[in-house]
């Protein structure tokens, strides 16, 4: 396995499992619209709600082409918004504008963070710090980037974040591009990032990959991690 410092990499990982989740239940759920899928979390979301015993999970899923934009005021991202060739949702996560897709692995944490410390900032690293590791498998020099939420190869990002907070439980998540069309990103200011490169698993290795494969390869990321957890 090739990547950045992996063995620190990967410590910092586990010790963020540990701060995170004691059990995390992964689906895949395959090609899913936007609408569905956030009725879904929202779902999820009111049922731990009501049941805080209820388990974490990491939805995995697929969307038909969307833009999303986060709570901000500030929606320059989106370059005036009636150009864009693909349905708009606003929706209850931070951060700029971004686009999904197919091609593009969708993950959705749903995370009662009250059982770790309510600590969003770690929280996020763990995300950028699970999509490094799934990367470095492949032979991808990913990484973090100080300032900047998502996960980087150089200057080009691969990855982008997003997350959503109700009674600290979490919605939305990460996006990792594994192959297929990117240029919808060039209708928009990605993540309000200017000049960003957006780039894919199938980009950096010139290899196809199929989105399935990476999602279980993702699965059996996080029960490493949990069994790693057990020792």
């Amino acid at each position: 396995m090739t990547g950045v410092d992996v063995d620190a990499a990967s410590e910092r990982l586990l010790a963020a499992h540990r701060e995170i989740a004691s059990t995390l239940r992964v689906q895949w759920l395959g090609r899913m619209s936007f609408a569905d899928a956030l009725a879904l979390q929202e779902e999820i979301v009111a049922a731990k709600r009501a049941d805080r015993a209820l388990p974490d999970e990491v939805l995995l899923l697929e969307h038909d082409p969307v833009y999303t934009i986060g709570r901000t005021p500030n929606q320059s991202s989106l370059l005036g918004a009636a150009h864009l060739p693909h349905p708009l949702f606003p929706i209850n996560r931070g951060g700029q504008a971004t686009y999904h897709g197919p091609g593009q692995l969708i993950g959705y944490p749903i995370i009662d963070l009250q059982r770790c410390g309510q600590d969003l900032h770690k929280y996020l690293r763990w995300h950028e710090l699970l999509v490094v590791e799934l990367l470095n498998g492949y032979g991808i020099k990913a990484s973090q980037r100080d300032g900047l939420t998502g996960v980087w190869v150089e200057n080009r990002k691969i990855a982008s974040i997003g997350v959503g907070v109700r009674h600290w439980i979490t919605m939305h998540g990460f996006a990792l591009n594994v192959s297929g069309d990117l240029s919808p990103f060039q209708s928009i200011v990605p993540c309000g990032i200017t000049n960003v490169t957006m780039t894919s698993i199938e980009k950096e290795t010139g290899h196809p990959f199929s989105l399935i494969d990476v999602s279980s390869d993702f699965e059996k990321l996080i029960d490493r991690r949990m069994r790693g957890l057990r020792i």
